[in-house]
């Protein structure tokens, strides 16, 4: 099977690795802060923590602006469960703004629309999360500017989008943000095995996040409410989770930053392969930004289905069945079922649940060969045409 995503491990991940297995410490030592480091250079940010996974950055981001009961958090439906689930985490409540159907990002106009209206009645969500699906940002320009124009807070999943850019500046540089998550997972970018980051400019939102993914904990002095009563001394300020990362993890996850630039660049070969090869086929291949430079996670498609999901199920299965491991992603959050008990339904977002009915992410990974590529577009286009 080719599957859509592939982690590439190298003996320098290796050895790295078991440089910390070796050393005085496998978790809360150096390697972490120096992850976290090599992360905000890279990203232009001046602060970046590390945790567990992209869920728990996506966690701590909303806890550190204050989330809770009462308040609304806006996304897209387009994403994995995680970027709406973490205002639930916090007692928010959860709505969503339709996407782009060239970009199949969250549209600016329709957040136009739905920010005016929401104006007008009072209920303006506290925190917006736009999420960069498929490594290509979202038109922050528009987001950052309406978000300034109604006091909205941005949190930025690029979960997808580390090594990315728009306007030739690093996705996470938090122009146009408060927080931007990054992902690493296996599939993604860069992998830690399981992890992310929530990085921000503010050093006050750095220091709470990183307080919050360690049971809301400090030794820091100056942050307690009396001095310490000793070396030992700890203070437990409010209450946080354990969303560490291991030095572990950390130490793969710097040897893999080393070659960020490779891969994506590796990722854009591949995807004008693919861009190529879908030339004058009914596929509808990714729109791209002009001003943006996506980190190519996936290379999503859109098939001419035209809504018959009969038809898109058929060609699913008929590639996995030649072993091509395409997935879809995503199916829209707000028809699953837990968010159709929460009152949202079928017809309410109806540019994601089109996207749905066509959507189909075809395998792309820095070691893909051009001889596996060609026979995935091989298939594809015998699957459509058939």
């Amino acid at each position: 099977m080719i599957p859509y995503g592939r982690q590439d491990i190298r003996q320098a991940d290796i050895d790295a690795v078991v440089d910390v297995l070796r050393s005085d410490f496998l978790t809360q030592g150096p390697a972490v802060p120096q992850f976290e480091s090599a992360i905000s250079q890279k990203v232009m940010a001046e602060y970046a923590v590390a945790v567990n996974s992209a869920t728990s950055a996506l966690h701590i981001a909303c806890a550190a602006l204050d989330v809770g009961a009462g308040d609304l958090v806006w996304t897209s439906p387009i994403t994995f469960v995680a970027s709406a689930n973490c205002a639930l985490y916090c007692g928010a409540d959860v709505d969503f703004v339709d996407i782009d159907p060239r970009t199949y990002n969250l549209c600016p106009d329709r957040l136009a629309e739905k920010l005016s209206a929401a104006s007008a009645t009072g209920r303006l969500p506290k925190v917006l999360i736009p999420v960069h699906l498929a490594g290509q940002s979202c038109d922050m320009n528009a987001i950052g500017k309406l978000a300034r124009q109604y006091g909205v807070r941005v949190i930025e999943d690029a979960s997808h989008a580390i090594g990315g850019r728009f306007d030739d500046i690093p996705i996470g540089a938090c122009q146009h943000s408060d927080i931007t998550v990054f992902s690493f997972h296996p599939v993604k970018i860069i992998t830690t095995g399981e992890g992310g980051a929530a990085v921000t400019n503010d050093a006050a939102l750095a220091q709470r996040m990183a307080r919050l993914r360690s049971h809301g904990i400090t030794r820091d002095p100056t942050s307690m409410t009396h001095a310490p009563d000793g070396p030992w001394y700890y203070q437990q300020i409010e209450l946080g989770w354990n969303y560490r990362i291991t030095d572990i993890q950390a130490a793969l996850g710097a040897s893999q930053l080393s070659r960020l630039d490779h891969y994506v660049s590796r990722r854009h070969e591949l995807a004008a392969h693919y861009d190529a090869a879908f030339e004058g086929s009914p596929i509808t291949k990714p729109w791209r930004h002009a001003n943006g430079h996506s980190a190519f996670h996936l290379y999503i498609v859109r098939l001419p289905t035209t809504g018959d999901r009969a038809r898109h199920k058929a060609i699913f299965e008929k590639l996995r069945l030649q072993g091509i491991g395409v997935n879809i992603h995503y199916i829209p959050v707000h028809l699953q079922p837990f968010y159709q008990n929460l009152g949202f339904s079928e017809g309410d977002f109806p540019e994601a649940e089109a996207y749905y009915t066509e959507a189909m992410s075809l395998p792309l990974f820095p070691n893909l060969s051009e001889a596996d590529l060609a026979y995935v577009v091989s298939n594809v286009i015998q699957a459509v045409r058939s």
